[in-house]
């Protein structure tokens, strides 16, 4: 018997797979707010010298460079800054003075999360297949709502930046073993449906940020409200079931049956469940374990190879530019609270479409169709004058629909691509990828003080490249999860 047979035995879509996957999508809602927190702690109010000189009142552009910005704080900004604070009370922009030859630490404070985040894809992806992925998420949850407390109490910047990179690498280790214990709990029908929920839970949780940022315009108070939920996140993780099909792929046939028995009373299947052996049904798991497996099986056999190339190259650049759009919401011009429930809100239109557009006519090209549109529409917003505002934001909201559709795609895509044995080393290197380009984004962001136009020549440009990098992966639709290196080989 396969996996996918035992799991029909025991009740595939009963009320253990309903309270499962609810109970694993509800911390989705909160890793939106960490990932794009910057947005509001960071946002830079308007700002001017302090001094007693006659230049006191000049007010300054965060650009620095427009009104001569550091030739002014050069001359009168010895006795610091004053900020306008009537759209927040503090950010840490405000509290360390992050302005004028400081600003480019503002994008450092995110490049460091996204190290974390990478950090955490490395080490979480390779630690949840030696030792399973329920006691990772267990500790990712306590590690967030530690390093998320530890931040909001932060006294000086680079303690802040440290404790944002703990919250970076527990975000890796929630992402991925939320994702592979949603997944391999549940049958093929239905893990688009079930995939595309859980990406809309981190949707709505761009919409709860919004509202909580709203009402709470101190950056330590609303640091501080986005971690807390996860100490309750930690004590719910205890419930969880680790993998069955993890289990027994790491010879630990025993704890499979047990934890198969214990699904099937759930779902009422008792007598099934009783069936179960670990002679009669563990037999085709147990006969395709061979050894431990690493990041290098990855790229050891041309197939697998071909295949982690190519998925790189989408993961990077999908999230390259996602954060390169979602990252500077001050730039548009507008509300930041309404622009970003107006980027929040427009993944909920682009889900719906690349779930049918995946159901239909497969992965590989809503992958493609996905990243080519998104980069296109980047590059059609470099010829619109920076004064059509509202032309220039609908392109961008566009474009990170989008992306947003591509990174749904590429969650599910890459978890049927990967084989049940090195899975978790799988979505561990992709997700490695996704942080590498987002840790890139803020910094090239940075080049648009010698060549405006340059960063979204390449936040345009990535996406496109990739979506010709993903015509060479192969179509997974209907297909059954592999569970071996050598089922990816004989696909």
């Amino acid at each position: 018997m396969t996996f996918g047979d035992l799991l029909e035995q025991v009740g595939s879509t009963g009320r253990f797979q309903i309270v499962h996957v609810t109970l694993l999508s509800i911390p989705v809602f909160m890793m939106a707010s960490h990932n794009l927190l910057q947005n509001f702690v960071a946002a830079v109010p308007p700002h001017f010298c302090s001094a007693h000189t006659n230049l006191s009142r000049t007010r300054l552009r965060d650009n620095g460079t427009a009104n001569g910005g550091l030739d002014v704080d050069l001359q009168g900004c010895t006795d610091g800054w004053s900020y306008n604070m009537t759209e927040m009370t503090s950010t840490i922009i405000s509290e360390w003075d992050l302005v004028c030859d400081q600003r480019s630490l503002k994008q450092m404070g995110q490049t460091v999360y996204m190290g974390g985040v990478l950090v955490g894809a490395l080490l979480f992806g390779s630690m949840s297949d030696r030792f399973g992925r329920r006691i990772l998420l267990i500790i990712s949850n306590l590690l967030m709502a530690v390093a998320g407390t530890c931040t909001a109490f932060s006294p000086s910047f680079p303690l802040y930046c440290l404790f944002r990179f703990g919250c970076g690498m527990a975000l890796s280790g929630m992402g991925l073993n939320t994702f592979s214990l949603i997944v391999e709990w549940i049958p093929t029908r239905i893990r688009t449906g079930v995939g595309t929920i859980t990406g809309y839970c981190y949707t709505v949780g761009q919409l709860i940020l919004a509202l909580i940022a709203y009402f709470i315009r101190d950056w330590r108070w609303l640091t501080l409200a986005v971690s807390l939920p996860f100490y309750v996140f930690f004590l719910i993780a205890w419930w969880f079931h680790e993998s069955s099909r993890w289990l027994a792929l790491s010879n630990k046939p025993e704890q499979a049956i047990k934890n198969l028995k214990s699904v099937a009373k759930f779902n009422g299947r008792h007598e099934e469940g009783e069936k179960l052996t670990v002679e009669e049904s563990m037999k085709k798991e147990m006969s395709s374990i061979q050894g431990s497996y690493s990041v290098l099986d990855l790229f050891r056999t041309p197939t697998m190879r071909k295949m982690t190339v190519c998925l790189s190259a989408v993961w990077l650049s999908t999230s390259f530019a996602y954060y390169g759009l979602s990252m500077d919401l001050q730039k548009f011009g507008v509300d930041i609270y309404l622009i970003q429930v107006i980027f929040g809100a427009v993944d909920i239109p682009a889900k719906i479409i690349v779930t049918v557009s995946m159901s239909l006519i497969g992965r590989r090209q809503s992958q493609m169709g996905s990243l080519i549109i998104a980069g296109i529409t980047i590059l059609i917003n470099l010829l619109v004058p920076y004064d059509k505002q509202t032309a220039r934001t609908c392109l961008a909201v566009m474009g990170k629909g989008c992306l947003a559709a591509s990174f749904n795609c590429c969650f599910l895509y890459s978890g049927e691509l990967f084989p049940t044995i090195i899975r978790q080393n799988g979505m561990g290197w992709a997700s490695m990828m996704a942080r590498v380009g987002a840790m890139v984004s803020p910094m090239v962001l940075l080049t648009a003080d010698y060549i405006p136009w340059l960063p979204g020549l390449i936040y345009g440009g990535a996406p496109i490249l990739s979506g010709v990098a993903a015509m060479f992966l192969p179509e997974t639709l209907g297909s059954p999860l592999p569970d071996t290196i050598q089922d990816v080989e004989d696909r």
